[in-house]
């Protein structure tokens, strides 16, 4: 009997040691299984995006900083008007910083000078000149800061960009507006008494070297 007993033991014992494997592996957690690679590089799409965005252009907050450095003071109407650029055009991948003379007896002319800066490339010294429809007698010169939009280039800057019809904006003392060739677009801003809105009609020709002619 008692090694009837024993033996009914020992046979339960063994036989518990053989199941307890399966029985462990079924409590485990289920093993994580990894993403496709199609969702994972899905999931890391927007942030490599706004890594090439960040690299390849500049930010409001970018613009507005070097704007007001150059302008010499920080006013509403100056951080109205980029921010009414971003709105309508997003982020700029380059910027002109110069200043210009202007004139006009009914009939204007604009020249001006600045250096290009881009957000990727080299920058250079440019140059600009160009007739416009005047509102003014006499003459005057100021500063302009020009935000520029799709420049894969320098040399795609040289050429003449005529003036966007009714894209004047004036905010503050700060006026903007759009000059247009092809994909490009060029969103100058200027303040006090460069303001005049002539530069919205008629073009800018922007070249390498200097030029008294504005054609």
């Amino acid at each position: 009997m008692i090694d009837m007993n024993r033996r009914r033991f020992l046979m339960a014992s063994t036989a518990g040691l053989l199941l307890w494997p399966l029985g462990a592996q079924s409590a485990e957690a289920p093993a994580k299984k990894d993403k496709p690679k199609s969702e994972s590089a899905k999931d890391d799409k927007p942030k490599d995006a706004k890594a090439k965005e960040d690299s390849e252009t500049f930010s409001q907050n970018e613009i507005l900083a070097k704007a007001e450095g150059f302008f010499g003071s920080t006013t509403k109407g100056l951080a109205e008007a980029i921010q009414k650029v971003f709105e309508d055009k997003g982020r700029p991948n380059a910027y002109i910083a110069g200043s210009e003379a202007s004139g006009a007896i009914g009939i204007g002319l604009r020249y001006g000078e600045g250096q290009l800066v881009r957000k990727k490339g080299k920058g250079r010294k440019v140059y600009w000149q160009g007739p416009s429809i005047g509102w003014d007698l006499g003459g005057n010169a100021s500063k302009v800061f020009t935000l520029i939009y799709k420049l894969d280039s320098n040399d795609q800057l040289f050429q003449r960009f005529p003036g966007v019809d009714g894209s004047f904006y004036l905010v503050a003392g700060v006026g903007v507006n759009y000059q247009q060739s092809g994909a490009i677009i060029l969103a100058p801003i200027r303040t006090g008494v460069g303001l005049r809105a002539g530069a919205s009609v008629g073009y800018l020709h922007y070249t390498r070297e200097h030029s008294w002619v504005p054609l």
